[in-house]
């Protein structure tokens, strides 16, 4: 068991000031993230909101805050929070005609609407839909098996290209369940802790984490380890912040990112920079991993990715330095290359030795992910009768698990694109029922959301939590629930999908519920309740009870929240090289959790997945290479998900003060592009694909490549007319990504790689 830390001299959890103001320490879980866990100073008079302030005893944030939890206030109480349960007719979908009840009726409605359609149509007709950020994401699972009985957990993501892929890789080639740059998270004296280096170089990989702050990940730590001397090569295909003081910044041509991994690769094992000892005692493949990426000498990646060969070399020759480090991102996920640019990258860095060792990538301890296909749903507890049992549901896969079955052996949900198949289609079955939480489908994650609209119209029920109204649920939900803010409840983040488990941090609610909105986490443990009130689940009395039941099956992780809430945070050391030491196998041996017990650069996972063991690379299929015949119309290429300052995906598009920051969605052009069409700084222009067009302000600016255009996503307009869906179709860019071209195993599609063109609005 790692050791654990409190700070045991920090302020109280709730001071006094002198003019009655209370300041309440806690956790951020939103607004708009991925639960990082920011210490906050929130302060309260008159049982009202006053304003948020970092807290300076975080050990990871260290008082540093971005600019949505600043603007909390607003968020707060914002006059369209959503502060009641209402429900409208069916036959009323799309129009403003919400009538308020109360909790009972609303819950009551969608009881009553799940028991109809399981008696009439079987437990298959259910579903359960969620999206990412807030700590609703921790109980999707939990909401779709354990309360509404059905493995049909909807993440609706083409590709699932949002972590799941970068996990099947660390998993099927690592055996590790999160890998991560290591940044002393789990120290309380952080970077002077003695046991900690400093990384020599740091490759971030199509991520921007001063932004996004991703998976666990304080981007700002990046920063502190610069100042310690780390330097860094980024491979991006804008310029950001981090790009800009890179010792190399490689600028690919985007969706190519699989051939650069493998020229990385092949300059380490070429040049002989590979640590010839580990590769020795716990690799298993090298020798095929070193003859595959003689396929990919320098100048032909440089041709295909556009890179400059001697940055190519450069970059390899940096990395091969130990300890160096790995953080890549979201761009590894959103491409149908993505389990083969995962597996490339982790091979690099464990063939230089820079696995698991202070300062290079942190393994976490496998496997913890609450999807993963093991946490099947059971009919274990007593009183739920009506539960899996009765519908035999036991064993029964996903949607889409027959068309792509590698996704059993990484996540319980449905196949994302396969789910739109079925909708459309209603084979196997017609979904008739859906729940959904932290979730706006139409405006962010789904390629094609015209599609989705129209197939989610047609399932019979749909009820809806969340704090504001939103396209999706203006255009098909039937009941709609106010969800609580992170300030009105309990709860708990961790760091990097707690795999380290590094940082535990409590949400303490410290102000009362606005209207009448509840925590997600009461809403389920509710509708558990009138869905089986004979129940005698364990963990299922109350929040506090369930996040102690959440808490105690995380490995290593020993802290209740009571132990939380009186510390705010909790610090577990992390250890370095596990497999050493017997703590990453079940059977206490030295090695790794794979089949072969070490690092597969041959995956036999993958083997007997059916896809090639070793890294590949597919060029994208729209682009100019592939695709000669499209480039003519459509000569540049477009590029979405950059993350801002100002909003997390969809969210915060509302609040005054980030749309002052921040005000339209944005297309980045480069002048020289612009000049070419005759567009300047702040024209309104279309974007368009074969697949659809989009309109977008844009912003002329030397950061993307001439040939690419990088679209902002997950844009609407709260102010427009609700009944025109706050006209996300005019600006949402997923209408230009397709649907369900996905890669060999069913992960990844083309968010960063579509042909375009651009021309003035």
């Amino acid at each position: 068991m790692p050791t654990l830390h409190y700070n045991e001299s920090a302020s109280p959890v709730v001071t006094t000031l002198s003019d009655g103001t209370t300041v309440h320490r806690t956790c951020s879980a939103g607004i708009g993230c991925h639960n990082l866990g920011c210490g906050l100073k929130v302060h309260v008079k008159d049982g009202k909101l006053v304003k948020v302030e970092g807290d300076e005893e975080n050990p990871i944030s260290k008082g540093r805050l971005c600019v949505r939890c600043l603007t909390a206030k607003e968020y707060f109480y914002h006059k369209d929070r959503l502060l009641y349960p209402m429900k409208r007719a069916r036959e009323d979908r799309g129009k403003d005609k919400w009538e308020r009840v109360s909790w009972d009726e609303a819950l009551d409605t969608i009881i009553s609407k799940y028991k109809e359609t399981v008696e009439n149509y079987g437990i298959g007709a259910v579903s359960v839909w969620c999206g990412t950020g807030r700590e609703a994401s921790q109980i999707h699972f939990q909401m779709a098996n354990d309360v509404f009985g059905t493995v049909n957990a909807v993440h609706p993501n083409s590709g699932w290209s949002c972590i799941v892929p970068r996990m099947a890789a660390m998993l099927w080639t690592m055996g590790s369940s999160y890998i991560e740059a290591d940044n002393s998270i789990g120290f309380p004296d952080r970077y002077d802790d003695p046991r900690w280096a400093c990384p020599k170089y740091m490759l971030v990989w199509g991520r921007d984490p001063l932004r996004s702050n991703p998976d666990g990940l304080f981007g700002h730590s990046i920063v502190e380890m610069m100042k310690l001397g780390m330097k860094l090569i980024v491979c991006d295909p804008r310029v950001n912040w981090l790009a800009t003081r890179a010792e190399v910044h490689l600028q690919l041509r985007p969706g190519t990112d699989g051939a650069l991994a493998l020229g990385l690769l092949n300059v380490v094992i070429e040049e002989d920079l590979y640590d010839h000892d580990f590769v020795e005692k716990w690799t298993y493949g090298f020798d095929e991993l070193a003859e595959r990426v003689k396929e990919y000498p320098v100048e032909r990646v440089s041709e295909i990715t556009e890179v400059d060969a001697d940055d190519i070399r450069s970059a390899a020759r940096c990395i091969a330095q130990r300890p160096s480090t790995l953080s890549m991102g979201l761009a590894v996920d959103q491409n149908p290359n993505t389990l083969q640019i995962g597996h490339a990258l982790l091979s690099l860095f464990a063939i230089t030795g820079n696995m698991d060792i202070p300062g290079g990538c942190f393994m976490g301890l496998p496997p913890i992910f609450a999807g993963m296909a093991e946490n099947a749903p059971t009919a274990e507890a007593e009183g739920e009768p009506e539960g899996l049992a009765k519908f035999g549901n036991i064993g029964v896969e996903p949607l889409g698990h027959d068309r792509y079955p590698a996704m059993s052996a990484i996540v319980n949900t449905t196949h994302p694109d396969a789910t739109l198949d079925v909708l459309e289609t209603n084979v196997p079955y017609k979904i008739r029922f859906a729940y959904a939480f932290g979730h706006n489908s139409i405006s962010c994650m789904v390629p094609q959301p015209k599609r989705w609209y129209e197939a989610m119209r047609k399932i019979d029920f749909v009820a809806f939590a969340d704090l504001f109204m939103t396209p999706t649920i203006m255009g098909v939900a039937d009941v709609v629930l106010p969800a609580a803010t992170f300030f009105e409840k309990k709860g708990y983040v961790s760091n990097n999908n707690a795999s380290q488990p590094g940082q535990m941090g409590a949400i303490i609610p410290a102000l009362e519920p606005v209207g009448e909105c509840r925590a997600d986490l009461e809403i389920m443990l509710e509708l558990h309740r009138r869905l089986y009130p004979n129940s005698k689940k364990p963990g299922w009395a109350d929040p506090e009870d369930f996040i102690n039941s959440q808490l105690s099956k995380m490995r290593d992780v020993d802290a209740t929240y009571a132990d939380l809430e009186q510390h705010v945070i909790a610090q577990y050391e992390i250890e370095y090289r596990k497999y050493e030491k017997g703590l990453l196998r079940s059977d206490g041996q030295p090695g790794f959790n794979t089949p072969t017990g070490r690092i597969e650069l041959y995956s036999t996972v993958l083997e007997r997945l059916g896809d090639d063991p070793l890294p590949y690379y597919i060029e994208p299929k729209f682009s100019a290479v592939s695709r000669p015949d499209l480039a003519e119309e459509y000569p540049l290429t477009v590029t979405t998900g950059a993350r801002r300052f100002t909003s997390f995906h969809s969210e915060n598009r509302q609040i005054e003060t980030l749309r002052e920051i921040h005000q339209w969605p944005t297309v980045q052009i480069n002048p020289q592009t612009a000049d070419e069409y005759g567009i300047c700084e702040g024209s309104w222009v279309y974007v368009e694909s074969p697949l659809g067009k989009v309109k977008m302000s844009a912003h002329l600016t030397p950061i993307v490549k001439e040939s690419v255009v990088s679209c902002d996503h997950g844009w609407w307009l709260p102010e427009s007319d609700p009944e025109n869906l706050f006209d996300v179709f005019d600006y949402n860019v997923n209408q230009l990504i397709p649907h369900e071209e996905n890669g060999p195993l069913g992960f990844g599609t083309h968010y960063k790689s579509m042909p375009c063109k651009i021309y003035r609005a």
